[in-house]
């Protein structure tokens, strides 16, 4: 009831509020052509009718066409107006519309809830949004949501739909979780931590809402916001898992919304965009190509049909912008390779181009292109790209045109050339997504730096100290010889006793810090030489280790190896000889460990899976921007950045991956955290306040986490040695003082907190406490929510062995532990001679919990059969809630459940009918006309039974297969007199999947 009123009834009415029509339960016959079947037929034929001037006939023809289409990704073309069809009257054929962008009001904006879903496992979602009778989004109303926490009930349901009523999900753009407060979306598959909220309602002020709800779903489902965003900003982009649906963020939807309207309004031809690194800045440029070409809900001549072209001012930008245009099905993006290509590209007075490009393409050109003010030209990195004269090149060749730059990281306060040619004066940026904007909305996790070994950090005003320090064991001709050349900062830094002593501090943090959790990491070294003197000291210091725990040296070695890779450029220099050794030696090693273009592509896809060798990148220059790879967790550095390649370099660690990456962690060893706001001075403070941020705030937030749950947890008595007893005066007290899902979400915040130190020492202050709170977690989620306990697999692997040991040692692991009806040791809780009532208890907390998941289940199976006991569950999870009765009193009617429960499962037994027969028979029986007797019901059960179980393998997977035997079905139950033999028909073939599928 708490979901109807706080949740599903309040976003309803809020739908209507916003112009949507309510399509009530009992409306739902008449708009579908049968359970099974989820688009509102006469409002999509209706729509088609309307908008492509099409006869009754030809629109109810495309409408059987549309109902036969499976494909997520094909539908969104559909709905974005790529279809077409033979229609009366016309040779060729016809482009039909389903929507009209231009027009909101020309559409049937409906919301619906509880639409029964016919399938093998019939599902109920709470609310679905309907445009022109197609579904396309799903709303779950569920209490509570959280925004941190995504492994809540609202998210299992949403998978749970996906997995059994696809159909729902054919035309799907994406679903939305509420709890009638927090209103959370993410696209249809997508896992739940990349759910998010929208967090600016841009172009309406934040006060326009009275609450979070309202703000969400106009935001989200307001009908023009709606079409804009199933017309332009999602995108199927191809990975290696195959194709990933794409939804954007509200920055990139702000974004390319105040680009397109400047380009509408034509007022200003420029404007300057900071969203930071890792937020997804290639997906924006993506999104606003796809509104500027195709502008489905735009109608102006300014964008009749653009050039548009995305410079970029690297090999590996252009590469990495190049693929994710061309992964995500942009219309006929170009790639320019050469000089001359640009050129005759942009010469060409062909309209309507899209072409990606480096800018050094227009180094030296400075002959204007006609109509240059149909170009719409993007610049990645645009702070980069005004270097030298190449800016000017550039408008020189593009007079007119519009320009939009770009910028992972902020301007830097000094830099006038950026600002003069993108921004506008008194503007600064056109959108700004920030730091800690991305941060706060999970798009990004936050950075922390830790510097490691401060006496080998180097001070360059005490080089000459340094170098008798360290030198001083060479031979006295070698040590006058470097003395001529003069020592280098980079001498000191390439020293091998510190290559040596960093390359086991790094193996050593890694194999505790980052390596359990199957992430990896990079080593940025000074120089190319450097790289190689890591990867040689690295190898060594991974094959000893692998050594000392019983691998043979061979084995060690090859092992080592492939633990890590480099990657650099090559240069002419590399196979040249020398009389110097240790030059020729290192001259090999760049020969030996470079990758050419194809072997480093595939080194990179390995680095960026869980399992898969490399587990290290070692680079100087390269990776460094441009370069994603979410399982990063740490970087290494021994190189001294600055400013905004610092800013680029750092973020490779900052993308959101599992649930397990808390944050991205920089481990220096340059000294480069000790000058960080030296480093970031010259940039607006508010713009990097929180670029990295000292790995003390993570200890001091854990610290703050520990004691807001042992603040909740005052009163209670503890380490008494009876920790269930613990336990259960900790359930009471939460129970009485309704704190339970607050406490749960502030035990999960700790928990993950301190995984994300482990194993930093400091968190050994903590262990006690932990190893107390998570196991509470999993025996309060049985004791009060009546659930399976929460899963050990949620959290960090660090952590996982520790408790999984705690809990036996506790001898909590008997009462987490759900056992099936069928074990036999199920039964054994029932036995109440002798037991103490705190047994008695755990028993029948441990049976609420069983027995729900039995009934679900077995309603699953056949909900005809199973029916009956839903209510009696739950009443006795009511009565579980009772203080009236006993504990013993509650493990009785449990038991009473249970045994009634097996009773029907074993009814099959007393008949001479098979449980399947038996289970159709129970189907059969919801239907059953008065002059039918029990014995005409049982030969009609048997008979069906025979129609499936004869059936060849694979006969589910075959449509007129399937059809056939509905048929002989129907023709069956039409002799014995049935009424609803489509109803009927589909229940018997539901229970046969179940039953005879295979």
């Amino acid at each position: 009831m708490s979901e109807w009123q706080l949740a599903e009834k309040p976003t309803i009415q809020t739908l209507e509020d916003m112009g949507y029509t309510f399509v009530t339960k009992a409306e739902h016959e008449a708009l579908r052509d049968g359970e099974n079947q989820v688009l509102f037929r006469p409002h999509l034929v209706d729509a088609i009718r309307r908008l492509n001037g099409l006869s009754n006939e030809d629109a109810q023809a495309a409408y059987v066409e549309l109902v036969g289409k499976n494909d997520n990704e094909e539908w969104l073309h559909i709905l974005r107006g790529d279809y077409s069809r033979k229609v009366q009257g016309q040779a060729e054929h016809k482009t039909i519309r389903v929507i009209d962008f231009l027009h909101p009001e020309n559409n049937h904006f409906a919301v619906t809830n509880q639409l029964y879903v016919k399938a093998e496992k019939s599902r109920i979602p709470d609310i679905v949004v309907y445009i022109n009778g197609i579904p396309v989004v799903v709303i779950e109303a569920k209490s509570p949501i959280n925004a941190k926490d995504k492994t809540g009930e609202a998210f299992e349901q949403i998978k749970q739909y996906e997995r059994d009523i696809p159909r729902l999900f054919f035309a799907n753009c994406f679903n939305i979780l509420t709890d009638g407060t927090n209103c959370l979306y993410g696209t249809t598959g997508s896992p739940s931590r990349f759910y998010g909220s929208w967090g600016d309602p841009w172009p309406r002020p934040e006060g326009d809402f009275t609450n979070k709800l309202d703000k969400g779903l106009w935001c989200l489902l307001s009908p023009a916001r709606l079409l804009d965003l199933i017309a332009h900003f999602i995108v199927f982009e191809k990975a290696d898992v195959g194709k990933i649906k794409k939804m954007c963020r509200y920055q990139q939807f702000r974004a390319v919304n105040k680009i397109v309207e400047r380009v509408v309004e034509n007022t200003h031809r420029k404007g300057l965009v900071w969203h930071t690194q890792g937020s997804g800045k290639s997906l924006t440029m993506v999104f606003a190509a796809l509104k500027l070409k195709t502008h489905l809900t735009e109608a102006s001549p300014e964008l009749a049909n653009p050039n548009l072209m995305v410079l970029t001012d690297r090999v590996d930008l252009d590469d990495q912008i190049s693929g994710t245009f061309q992964a995500c099905g942009l219309p006929n993006p170009v790639r320019v390779e050469k000089v001359d290509e640009l050129h005759k590209l942009i010469g060409s007075g062909i309209d309507g181009i899209t072409a990606l490009s480096t800018i050094f393409k227009f180094q030296g050109s400075k002959k204007p292109v006609a109509h240059s003010q149909n170009w719409i030209v993007m610049v990645d990195e645009c702070h980069r790209t005004q270097e030298k004269d190449l800016g000017a090149y550039l408008r020189v060749t593009l007079p007119d045109a519009r320009f939009f730059g770009f910028t992972g990281t902020p301007i830097k306060k000094s830099d006038k050339d950026t600002y003069k040619n993108f921004g506008i004066v008194g503007e600064g940026y056109l959108d700004k997504y920030g730091i800690d904007d991305a941060v706060a909305d999970g798009a990004t996790v936050p950075i922390y730096y830790t510097g490691r070994k401060t006496d080998w950090h180097i001070d360059e005003a005490k080089i000459d100290i340094l170098f008798d320090q360290w030198f001083a064991d060479l031979p006295d001709d070698k040590l006058e010889e470097l003395k001529k050349r003069g020592v280098s900062f980079a001498d000191l830094v390439k020293h091998p006793k510190r290559v040596d002593l960093i390359a086991y501090d790094i193996w050593t943090h890694f194999r505790e810090h980052a390596a359990p959790d199957g992430f990896k990491a990079q080593i940025v070294a000074i120089d190319r030489e450097a790289v190689i003197l890591y990867k040689r000291a690295l190898d060594r210091v991974i094959a000893e280790d692998l050594i000392s725990q019983g691998l043979s040296p061979e084995d060690a070695q090859k092992q080592a190896t492939l633990k890590s890779a480099c990657v650099y450029s090559k240069s002419q220099e590399d196979n040249k000889p020398s009389e110097d050794a240790h030059i020729v030696k290192l001259r090999e090693g760049l020969e030996t460990y470079f990758l050419d273009r194809d072997a480093e592509t595939a080194v990179k896809q390995a680095f960026g899976k869980k399992g898969q060798n490399p587990d290290f990148l070692i680079v100087c220059d390269k990776l460094l921007t441009g370069f994603d790879a979410p399982i990063e967790s740490v970087m290494y550095l021994d190189k001294p950045l600055k400013e905004h390649t610092l800013l680029q370099a750092i973020a490779r660690t900052n993308r959101v991956a599992d649930a397990n990456k808390e944050y991205g962690l920089i481990v220096d060893y340059i000294g480069v955290s000790q000058n960080l706001d030296n480093a970031l001075s010259s940039y607006r403070a508010d713009d990097v306040q929180n670029a990295m941020q000292d790995l003390d705030n993570l200890r001091s937030q854990l610290h703050t986490a520990h004691a807001t749950v042992l603040k909740m947890m005052k009163g209670l008595k503890r380490n008494t040695g009876d920790i269930k007893a613990e336990y259960d005066a900790f359930v009471e007290m939460l129970k009485a003082e309704d704190q339970w899902l607050t406490y749960r979400t502030c035990a999960r915040e700790f928990i993950s907190l301190y995984a994300a130190l482990s194993p930093d020492k400091s968190v050994l202050d903590y262990t006690k406490d932990l190893k107390w709170i998570a196991n509470f977690l999993q025996y309060a989620t049985q004791a009060i929510d009546k659930k399976e306990a929460l899963d050990h697999r949620e959290y960090s692997q660090k952590i996982r062995q520790m408790l999984e040991e705690h809990l036996d040692a506790t001898g909590l692991s008997v009462t987490v532990k759900l056992r099936g009806i069928t074990d036999p040791d199920f039964w054994q809780d029932f036995e109440m001679e002798d037991k103490p009532e705190s047994d008695i208890k755990t028993a029948a907390i441990r049976k609420g919990t069983e027995l729900r998941k039995t009934v679900y289940e077995k309603l699953d199976d056949n909900p005809h059969q199973y029916g009956k006991f839903s209510q009696r569950l739950k009443e006795l999870l009511e009565k579980m809630d009772d203080a009236q009765f006993s504990w013993a009193d509650k493990l009785r009617m449990a038991e009473d459940l249970a045994r009634d429960l097996e009773a029907e499962s074993k009814a099959h037994e007393d008949t001479a009918m098979s449980q399947a027969a038996y289970g159709i028979m129970k189907v059969l029986e919801s239907y059953q006309p008065d002059d039918i007797s029990a014995g005409d019901l049982v030969e009609l059960a048997v008979f069906m039974e025979g129609i499936y179980a004869q059936t060849p393998p694979h006969w589910h997977e075959k449509t007129e297969l399937r059809k056939t035997l509905r048929q002989q079905v129907r023709q069956k139950l039409h002799a014995m007199g049935f009424g609803s033999l489509k109803l009927v028909s589909e229940d018997v073939e539901e229970f046969a999947l179940k039953a005879f599928a295979k």
